[in-house]
């Protein structure tokens, strides 16, 4: 039990670091008034959560990569945030664009990792 909180947390704390220095690299890189580095950060962990899946990996190495690491990397209270603030600010376009995308693509990145990870 402990060993399982332990491996979650470690996960965690490289997860959350990793997903805040990633997206403050790509927040000063990119200028859009679009919700792209958390559009990228999902996408990016969807993609290797199916990979990983697909590893079939120990229950340990499984829960720290995908709870620990890859829950704390992505965020999806961040997605829903951005989406009302984009929404509250009336920009329908963007705000259904976002939604599109992250849904379509997070499903096919997942699948994607999936397949990847079948063949390895």
């Amino acid at each position: 039990m402990w060993m399982d909180v332990i491996s979650i947390a470690i996960g965690a704390f490289f997860g959350a670091n990793a997903r805040y220095w990633l997206s403050t690299w790509i927040k000063s890189r990119v200028k859009w008034d679009f919700p792209m580095a958390t559009l990228i950060i999902n996408s990016a962990g969807a993609f290797v959560l199916g990979f990983v899946v697909q590893l079939q990996l120990s229950f340990d190495w499984n829960l720290l990569l995908t709870t620990g690491f890859l829950g704390a990397f992505t965020t999806f209270s961040t997605f829903k945030l951005e989406s009302v603030q984009l929404h509250a600010e009336r920009k329908w376009k963007k705000v259904i664009l976002y939604q599109v995308v992250t849904y379509s693509a997070g499903l096919a990145l997942v699948v994607a990792g999936m397949f990847l990870g079948s063949v390895l």
